[in-house]
C-alpha cells in the first residue's frame, strides 16, 4: 500500500489526488459505461483510508464494512434488502455493512474517502 500519510503531519488533498480509473466489469453495469478509481492512503491495524471514485452511470456492488465523506459528486445508492435509498451531495457522510448489496446511480462523477 502506498503510504501517502504515513508521516505525522502529513497533507493529501483528495479532491485532486490523481486516480487511474478502469472500467467496471460487464457483469456490475447496470447502465452507461461507468469506471471507477481508487487509491490506499494510510492504513493502521486492520483500517484502510483511501480515496475512491466513481464517474456517471449505473452498478451493482457488494459492500465492505466502511465509513464514508463524499468529497463531490452526486449519486443515489439503492439496497437490495429493501432499506430506502440514500442520496449523496458533498458533506453526506454514510456507514455501509459489508455485504450489503447495492445499486449505484451516479449522475455526477462521485469521489469519497473511505475508512474500512
Amino acid at each position: 500500500m502506498s503510504e501517502y500519510l504515513a508521516a505525522p503531519g502529513s497533507v493529501v488533498d483528495a479532491a485532486a489526488l490523481a486516480l487511474d480509473h478502469t472500467r467496471l466489469p460487464d457483469e456490475l453495469v447496470v447502465d452507461g459505461a461507468p469506471m471507477t478509481a481508487h487509491r490506499d492512503l494510510t492504513g493502521f491495524s486492520d483500517v484502510t483510508i483511501g480515496v475512491w471514485e466513481h464517474t456517471p452511470g449505473v452498478s451493482r456492488d457488494v459492500e465492505a464494512d466502511e465509513v464514508f465523506v463524499v468529497l463531490c459528486g452526486h449519486a443515489t445508492v439503492s439496497f437490495d434488502d429493501g432499506s430506502p435509498p440514500i442520496d449523496l451531495r458533498p458533506g453526506s457522510v454514510v456507514r455501509l455493512r459489508e455485504g450489503q448489496r447495492t445499486t449505484w446511480t451516479v449522475r455526477e462523477t462521485l469521489r469519497k474517502v473511505f475508512i474500512a
